[in-house]
């Protein structure tokens, strides 16, 4: 599947079949993530992966999601750099590690793998759940597995509702 198509085709799932996710196409997932650029080529990150079904339901709870406890795995996406900012201000660690999630999202795509970003959840629950130390924090939880339901067709704005040329109107 190329990158197009991995962008057409990706939709938050937010239903799972109860089905394991084999260990190279996980493996694959993660590498993406691991490959993705960031300031300075930090890679202030870390991706702690969630396969015990107890701990997943923990976090469901720490969501107030429960289709999360569904997945066969979970990643918390942290940044090693929760106060960090980029010369223009803007932080790092939430910029850095976004870049990294959507390459794993895009490459679960490419493998038959569904995903749904998750930002809604309960940071000192999760933390405390995943022993995450308080120096940081985590950026979203990355669900992952076999879609159990397809959507219908994207609704987004128009190009030239979102694009801007020289100056922004």
């Amino acid at each position: 599947m190329d990158i197009y198509d991995a962008i057409r085709n990706r939709f938050s799932v937010r239903a799972y079949e109860d089905r394991d996710i084999e260990d190279d196409k996980l493996t694959r997932v993660l590498d993406a993530g691991r490959l993705a650029p960031s300031a300075r080529n930090s890679q202030n990150w870390k991706f702690v992966v969630v396969r015990d079904r107890p701990t997943r339901r923990k976090l469901a709870e720490a969501s107030e999601q429960p289709f999360i406890a569904q997945a066969p795995v979970v990643i918390a996406v942290v940044t090693l750099d929760p106060d960090g900012k980029m010369h223009c201000g803007v932080p790092v660690g939430p910029v850095d590690c976004a870049i990294a999630i959507d390459h794993m999202a895009l490459t679960a795509v490419a493998e038959g793998l569904g995903t749904c970003w998750i930002g809604h959840f309960d940071q000192k629950k999760c933390c405390d759940i995943l022993g995450v130390p308080d120096s940081a924090g985590i950026i979203e939880l990355l669900p992952v597995g076999y879609p159990d339901a397809s959507p219908g067709a994207k609704k987004r704005k128009d190009l030239d509702e979102v694009v801007c040329w020289e100056r922004f109107s």
